[in-house]
């Protein structure tokens, strides 16, 4: 077996001798390529060229920004893409998780050897979300389209601008942690805009809905992690069905005190609100905004939309784990 192996020397949860250990690993397994990449959107570029390459599986070591652009990239083009394998170098790690991979990078190395020799993969649903970019000069000439692959989950609105908020601290070189995001998350709660809600959820054949403040939008359960603890806004998502949606009607501290009580750790059951709007196994949905509204996939913030489709992709990739 072919593998490339996309290894982010930036991730935060591995260091240089680590690396070198788990590459040693995976070659004595696989014949393997090994690639770091350099900027944003340079594991996408790798990723895309793999299938010409005849590589029967990429591998990524780092974190779910990485493991997002190596998806896109992969499914970038026509065929068959090659099967993924994820070890996980970043600081949540929630696809890794998601898949049943220990979050240690060498222990989830060992699984990964272990699923190569037995050649166990699955296959795995994907979300896909699409929006319009505006150009220089507006209407709708200036317009272009995009749509980007998201494996685990998406968002619009608080949570994006958090995300937001920590791309932010990172660039001037401060390190992602849970206690980062917990910290930064409080201090923009009082910030972003809790009396104004700007998101309309539109989907085929229903009723429109108003008056939404924040929406997470998943392809698997847990939405995300606080440290070892699951944070589980919408605990029926899978990557074998459509996808899920919790949005939030009021934001005040009575409302979010009472929201993040009933999200954090193991959960089975629903949230329960009247100013929740929920949504599971949903093949598509439109959130539209009211005014440019932060946007984010799989943590990696994309700027402010206006208008951002929601698209279940059942099957779209092979994974082994």
């Amino acid at each position: 077996m072919r593998a490339l192996l996309l290894v982010n020397p930036k991730a935060t949860s591995t260091h240089r001798r680590t690396r070198q250990v788990l590459i040693r690993a995976l070659g004595a397994a696989v014949d393997l390529t090994v690639e770091e990449t350099a900027y944003r959107g340079h594991a996408s570029l790798l990723a895309g060229t793999a299938r010409a390459k005849g590589f029967d599986t990429v591998a990524v070591l780092g974190g779910d920004g990485t493991v997002n652009e190596a998806v896109n990239g992969m499914l970038d083009g026509e065929g068959e893409p090659p099967a993924l394998i994820v070890i996980p170098g970043g600081s949540a790690n929630v696809m890794a998780r998601s898949l049943g991979l220990p979050n240690d990078p060498v222990e989830a190395t060992g699984a990964v050897l272990e699923a190569l020799r037995e050649d166990r993969r699955r296959t795995v649903g994907l979300g896909k979300a699409t929006w319009d970019d505006a150009a220089i000069g507006g209407g709708v000439a200036g317009r272009t389209t995009r749509s980007r692959y998201f494996t685990f989950a998406a968002g619009m609105g608080y949570d994006a601008e958090v995300i937001r908020a920590v791309e932010g601290l990172r660039a001037a070189g401060y390190k992602a942690s849970p206690t980062r995001y917990i910290g930064t998350a409080v201090r923009h709660y009082l910030m972003t805009d809790r009396h104004r809600p700007a998101l309309r959820l539109e989907r085929p054949h229903s009723h429109p809905i108003d008056g939404i403040h924040m929406a997470i939008i998943s392809n698997t359960a847990p939405w995300t992690y606080a440290g070892g603890r699951p944070v589980n806004p919408t605990p029926w998502a899978g990557f074998d069905t459509g996808l899920d949606m919790l949005g939030l009607r009021r934001m005040g501290p009575v409302a979010m005190a009472s929201i993040v009580q009933q999200i954090i750790g193991e959960r089975t059951g629903l949230a329960r609100g009247s100013h929740l709007v929920q949504l599971h196994d949903e093949e598509e949905f439109t959130l539209v905004a009211r005014r440019p509204t932060a946007f984010q996939l799989d943590g990696d913030y994309l700027g402010e939309r206006e208008r951002v489709t929601f698209v279940s992709v059942p099957a779209a990739l092979h994974v082994l784990v």
